[in-house]
């Protein structure tokens, strides 16, 4: 089983900011998820950035989630900024 959802941020235009169990931050690109009917609504960004974190995953009503699996294994490594002084 992969680390679940701890924590979610919007970022746009249609991205989330991931915070995993086992420590990890990752960037989740809804993009490509639009199409399908069931995250039609995620178009709308004010609807988009409603979601929240629950149960190990992210939902944004009771009909519209993702699975917290392919969350973790579609979702890009976020790189620390580095910055010099």
């Amino acid at each position: 089983m992969n680390p679940r959802i701890k924590t979610v941020i919007y970022k746009k235009p249609h991205k989330l900011i991931l915070s995993f169990t086992n420590g990890e931050q990752k960037e989740f690109d809804l993009s490509p998820y639009l199409s399908y009917p069931v995250y039609e609504n995620l178009k709308d960004e004010s609807f988009c950035s409603k979601v929240k974190a629950i149960n190990g995953t992210v939902v944004w009503n009771d009909e519209i989630d993702f699975d917290p699996d392919t969350l973790y294994l579609e979702s890009k490594p976020l790189i620390p900024m580095m910055f010099s002084s």
